[in-house]
């Protein structure tokens, strides 16, 4: 099975819709800032209806990383006026189905496909993998640990002058930890700095970065995170559950709704130190769902030590809407979007 590239996915989505019976042809962008960041422009269709797209290349999509991806989507939908289109290396039956149901149109180098324009309808999907994708390389610091030292900037921008080793300790990580995010994150252009002057390395393209670090931090450290998963009778009290009482904070979809005031939980993530036991038993916390046990609480270790910030509700904005995204659902990216407007992005001005 041979290695593709991002540089050639584009061109084998071209020749897997032409194999569908559609005209296609494609532009990619030259680079990060041509075509207003996206990866390429397509033009499909039956001549002389044909539609022109903003797309999106992503490669090796997995559920973790789907939000983010649904993100880029809408985002480069907007900037451009055009409708977006998904180009993978390959899409999973389980993952069509989801991008199926919210209308989302995509095309893989294998040919499953979901086209739909007045006239023409393709949904393809079940074909096998034919091309194998490696990982983007994103550097060293975007390695477990090396994520927790970004978490710490991208929360905290002011930080980037800190003695590495306080913040070592507020991102969680051994001291030698920081010596090499830096440098690493400096040869990347994301941070600069004037040598011989204290207090002059700054965090350059925040925005960019959070989007890695979402990308990222779904896939290698989130899952890593895990104290347990539970189920108790309702979720639906889950307003007076006195979780500062038992050193615990929320995030995912109960702190989006406290952040936004938009999103009714469907499941509750808290995270603490540890299992709050005595949080668990006072509300019934069981290991498999039955009758009256349906409603999942999620449990994740706290990983980060930010100074007078552990007795706040909520974990920091940028961790909610990494989680919210991480989630693929419709909801919770609508949440995270208002989230990012109302409380993230500001960060990064």
């Amino acid at each position: 099975m041979p290695v593709i590239q991002e540089a050639h996915l584009l061109n084998a989505a071209v020749e897997a819709l032409r194999g569908l019976g559609l005209e296609a042809k494609a532009q990619a962008a030259a680079n990060e800032s041509d075509l207003l960041g996206a990866d390429g422009l397509a033009t499909i269709g039956m001549h002389p209806k044909q539609q022109q797209y903003a797309v999106v290349v992503k490669r090796q999509l997995r559920p973790a990383n789907l939000g983010v991806t649904l993100l880029q989507l809408d985002r480069h939908a907007a900037q451009h006026g055009l409708p977006s289109l998904l180009v993978a290396d390959y899409i999973t039956p389980e993952i069509a189905e989801t991008l199926h149901k919210q209308g989302r149109e995509f095309v893989d180098a294998a040919g499953n496909a979901f086209i739909r324009q007045p006239g023409t309808l393709i949904y393809v999907t079940g074909r096998k993998q034919v091309l194998k994708t490696e990982a983007p390389q994103i550097g060293r610091a975007f390695q477990p640990t090396g994520l927790q030292v970004i978490f710490a900037l991208l929360c905290h921008p002011e930080w980037i002058n800190l003695p590495y080793r306080e913040l070592a300790a507020r991102a969680g990580v051994a001291h030698g930890t920081v010596g090499w995010v830096m440098p690493d994150l400096q040869q990347q252009g994301f941070i600069t700095e004037i040598k011989g002057k204290r207090g002059t390395r700054r965090l350059n393209e925040g925005e960019r970065l959070l989007a890695l670090w979402v990308d990222a931090y779904a896939r290698q450290l989130r899952p890593r995170l895990a104290l347990g998963r539970y189920f108790v009778q309702t979720i639906d009290d889950w307003h007076d559950w006195p979780l500062a009482a038992h050193a615990a904070q929320w995030g995912g979809e109960p702190a989006g709704a406290l952040l936004t005031q938009y999103l009714k939980p469907a499941e509750l993530t808290l995270y603490a130190e540890k299992l709050p036991g005595l949080l668990a038993g006072k509300y019934k916390f069981r290991q498999e769902a039955d009758a009256q046990h349906r409603d999942a609480v999620e449990v994740r270790r706290r990983f980060w030590d930010f100074p007078g910030e552990q007795a706040q509700a909520c974990v920091p904005p940028v961790l909610v809407y990494a989680d919210l995204l991480a989630t693929g659902d419709a909801r919770c990216i609508e949440t995270a979007k208002r989230l990012y407007e109302e409380h993230v992005v500001q960060l990064f001005q």
